[in-house]
């Protein structure tokens, strides 16, 4: 066996070795991780969230989930534009996200930059960094997939610019991955020509 190839699960299907490890990171895997997203209110909670899973495991935050949606009203940029210094204290005493002040701040501090967006702008922004079809070819292992492209260098730096933080080219290049702006399951595995 190739290390780092895909793997079959208790179904028999192949998958990413990754999605393996944990039954919610099947489901994330099969269902979710690589499927175009859209909406500025959904990008910014993939944002947010790829944001506090650097340097933690994804399955931490996967599981926190909930409660990140619950602590950051659903992440309705509208809604959390307004957050006060109450809100920024309620969310470090809150142990159902990661409490964390920097990303905390900074997620408070990107939906204020966002709010004054005009709708649709952040759904542009972002897919308009996607490679083209066929810039890359499909992973025949883990070690084929990039943590970073010039493609998440130039998001990273194109979201910046336009005043949001804490989102490098490796966060950037993990949220294009989520969001399915490029398709990092490897060849064989089930989900890469799933709808």
């Amino acid at each position: 066996m190739t290390v780092g190839a895909a793997v079959a699960g208790p179904d028999g299907r192949l998958r990413c070795p990754w999605a393996l490890s944990t039954e919610d990171y099947v489901a994330y895997h099969d269902e979710e991780w690589g499927r175009p997203v859209h909406g500025d209110d959904a990008l910014y909670e993939r944002l947010s969230l790829e944001a506090f899973q650097s340097g933690l495991s994804w399955i931490t935050i996967l599981r926190r989930r909930p409660g990140f949606r619950a602590a950051f009203a659903d992440f309705r940029i509208e809604k959390v534009a307004t957050f006060t210094e109450e809100d920024r204290e309620r969310l470090l005493a809150d142990p159902g996200i990661i409490r964390n002040r920097s990303k905390i701040d900074a997620t408070m501090a990107n939906a204020k930059v966002l709010a004054e967006w005009a709708p649709g702008e952040l759904d542009e922004l972002i897919w308009s960094h996607a490679p083209k079809p066929g810039t890359y070819p499909a992973p025949k292992t883990l070690s084929d997939v990039q943590a970073v492209t010039p493609e998440s260098t130039a998001l990273s730096k194109a979201l910046k610019k336009r005043g949001l933080r804490f989102i490098g080219p490796t966060t950037a290049y993990a949220l294009m991955q989520a969001c399915g702006l490029v398709n990092d399951h490897l060849e064989t595995c089930v989900a890469r020509s799933a709808p």
